[in-house]
């Protein structure tokens, strides 16, 4: 079957898209609800901060949990307690600071293990051959929600500071009607004594591999106004960082799906390194636009080839937590990339990046070369 044909596959990616928004609309929202209410910018920022604290800290034991009731019934019930969350938040807007603190973390908590949680449906919704092109797509997909989230936040305030928040309560109860249904009871969750030794050495490379994208991408995904102005640009210039950046991950993944195979990670940490040395060395404006297009087309793959890999690890069990753990450590990079940009030198910051690209990729080399083979496609 074609994936653009496969009904189930786009009720999965409608179903994510929308468990997706409110995570995109967040920072914005938050920070327009406390201008509205306090006057100040900045309890908006400590919610955010304490939000993304709470998706931290619960993914790996929520997902866990995950595990153990079934993806499916589980991920409704969570969506529909952080569409309860947010209701709340909305709710009780002119609250005090500590009250508001606190129901913020209620939603962060149930959050971390969404995407785990849609990841290992993803497994059951299309086959193995079909699976490298759907989290191509899905990534592409992905861009659209990353830009249209603020942007709707946006439009949403026009009509009252409250609404977004609510609005991103309504995104997740929309999410939690579109979960894919599936058969079959949970199998018996493994302990952690349960799960070899070797198999748990097997996981590091590709969680090096998803730490290294937050990484490198949030050097630039912070810094477009110090990049321009590193090269005597007005700010105005600023955007086309972002531009130049999105438009490479989306034709990067475009290119990927249409190829149709796993392929060999180790060659988009290839590309991490020569464009975070090319970014780090500042060659002008055309080293800054070229470094920023081959890490953009390279995070598509590599996002991909990292996923798919650690399905063939993960035991179908553990799945939901595994996933959870993998986006907790990505987001964990973009902090500290996110960090270095703050406190260190710009030419450095970028440096880390190349550094843990290159770390993923030494460790894939000695890795068994089943590993990392490729996975056609034949639709």
């Amino acid at each position: 079957m074609s994936l653009f044909t496969h009904r189930a596959y786009w009720r999965w990616s409608a179903g994510v898209q929308f468990a997706r928004l409110p995570a995109t609309m967040a920072p914005l929202a938050f920070t327009l609800l406390t201008t509205a209410t306090t006057g100040s910018y900045r309890l908006g920022g400590v919610l955010m901060s304490v939000f993304v604290a709470a998706e931290m800290a619960g993914a790996v034991p929520v997902g866990r949990l995950l595990d153990r009731v079934g993806p499916a019934r589980g991920l409704t019930a969570l969506l529909l307690f952080t569409a309860a969350g947010f209701a709340a938040l909305a709710l009780a807007a002119d609250a005090p600071t500590p009250v508001l603190v606190g129901l913020v973390v209620l939603p962060g908590i149930s959050a971390g293990a969404l995407s785990g949680g849609f990841r290992t449906l993803l497994a059951d919704t299309v086959d193995d051959e079909l699976l490298p092109r759907a989290i191509s797509v899905d990534a592409m997909l992905l861009e659209g929600v990353l830009i249209g989230g603020p942007a709707l936040v946006a439009v949403l305030d026009l009509a009252g500071p409250v609404v977004p928040v609510a609005a991103m309560a309504v995104a997740c109860v929309a999410a939690a009607a579109l979960v894919p249904r599936r058969a079959g009871v949970p199998d018996r969750v493994e302990s952690a004594v349960d799960v070899p030794p070797a198999r748990l050495l097997a996981y590091l490379p590709w969680l090096c591999c998803a730490f290294t994208v937050g990484l490198l991408l949030s050097t630039i995904e912070v810094a477009p106004l110090p990049l321009v102005q590193r090269l005597g640009a007005p700010g105005t210039t600023a955007p086309v960082v972002i531009a130049v950046l999105s438009g490479a991950s989306i034709l990067g993944s475009a290119l990927y799906a249409w190829r149709g195979k796993t392929g060999d990670p180790r060659l988009f940490l290839a590309g991490f390194v020569a464009g975070g040395l090319t970014l780090a060395a500042d060659f002008g404006w055309p080293g800054l636009i070229a470094s920023i297009a081959v890490i953009g087309g390279c995070t598509g793959p590599l996002v991909a080839a990292t996923s798919v890999n650690l399905q063939r690890l993960l035991p179908k069990n553990r799945r939901s937590a595994g996933f959870s753990l993998s986006f907790t450590v990505q987001a964990c990079g973009f902090g500290l990339g996110s960090l270095a940009v703050g406190v260190l030198p710009l030419w450095l910051a970028p440096l880390f990046g190349v550094f843990a690209a290159a770390i993923a990729g030494g460790m894939l080399v000695v890795k068994p070369a089943r590993a990392i083979g490729t996975v056609s496609v034949t639709s």
